[in-house]
C-alpha cells in the first residue's frame, strides 16, 4: 500500500461520523469526525446509534467485512467492529457509509483497552474472525480468547452475554476450548472443527470475511466455538 494512498485512508477515516479512535494508547481517549474529542462510554445507543438495541462488537474486525454483513442482515441490532489497524478497517467504514447502514460504526484503538470505551453491561455479543492465533507459546496471553481478554470482556458485557470465535487455526481453537473448559463462568454451547463440512448450524455463519476465502481455496477447515461469559 503507497503511503499516500494510506494517507487518504486515514483522512477519510478522520471525516467519517461513524468512526472513532483511540489515536494514542498512551493518553487513551476517543475522537470523533474532525477530531473532536468524545465519551462514549455507556453512552454508545444514546450517542451514536440513538436507538436501545443490543450492541455486538467484532473484534479484530480487519477490514470489516463480518460487521458490515451483520449490520445489514440483523438491522434491530447495533454492530461495532474494532481493530487497531486503520488502513485496513478503512473498507468496512466506507462500504457501511456507502450502504446507509446507520447500525454499524467503528473504534479503532488496542483491543486490550477496549474496557475504556464501554459501560458495565453495554455489550451483548462478541464476534472474534480470525484473529491473529499468536503460536507462541509466550505469547498465548496476546490470544483473545485467553483468560486475560476473558477477564477484560467481563468489564463491558451484559450477563449471558453471546459470544463467538470463527478460525482456521487449530491450535487457537483447541486453546479456546481448554480455556472456557477451566473457566467455571464460561459455557460452550456449541463447536465445530469444520463447520462446512455439513450443513451449517447458525445463519450467522455463512458470512465469510476475505481471509475465510483465502484459507478455503487453500483447503483449510474453519473452526467454530459459540459460548457464554456467566
Amino acid at each position: 500500500m503507497g503511503k499516500k494512498n494510506k494517507l487518504k485512508k486515514f483522512e477519510d477515516l478522520h471525516s467519517y461520523p461513524h468512526v472513532y479512535e483511540n489515536q494514542d494508547p498512551r493518553n487513551p481517549g476517543l475522537t470523533a469526525q474532525d477530531n473532536i474529542r468524545v465519551d462514549l462510554k455507556g453512552k454508545w445507543n444514546m450517542a451514536h446509534f440513538h436507538n436501545n438495541y443490543p450492541i455486538t462488537l467484532e473484534l479484530a474486525c480487519g477490514r470489516g467485512e463480518y460487521t458490515v454483513a451483520l449490520a445489514e442482515a440483523y438491522p434491530t441490532k447495533n454492530y461495532i467492529g474494532v481493530d487497531v489497524k486503520g488502513a485496513r478497517m478503512w473498507q468496512g467504514a466506507s462500504i457501511s457509509m456507502q450502504k446507509g447502514l446507520s447500525n454499524a460504526a467503528f473504534l479503532r484503538t488496542r483491543i486490550e483497552q477496549a474496557d475504556l470505551f464501554f459501560g458495565p453491561g453495554e455489550v451483548s455479543e462478541i464476534w472474534i474472525t480470525f484473529p491473529d492465533p499468536f503460536l507462541r507459546t509466550s505469547k498465548s496471553d496476546k490470544r483473545l480468547t485467553s483468560a486475560r481478554f476473558l477477564s477484560l470482556y467481563r468489564n463491558f458485557l451484559a450477563p449471558g452475554a453471546l459470544m463467538h470465535l470463527k478460525t482456521d487455526d487449530s491450535t487457537l481453537y483447541e486453546y479456546t476450548l481448554h480455556t472456557l473448559q477451566a473457566d467455571p463462568a464460561c459455557q460452550i454451547i456449541y463447536h465445530n472443527n469444520d463447520i462446512y463440512a455439513n450443513p451449517l448450524e447458525f445463519e450467522e455463519l455463512r458470512f465469510k470475511t476475505h481471509y475465510e476465502m483465502e484459507h478455503l481455496s487453500d483447503g483449510r477447515k474453519i473452526k467454530y466455538v459459540r459460548f457464554r461469559i456467566n
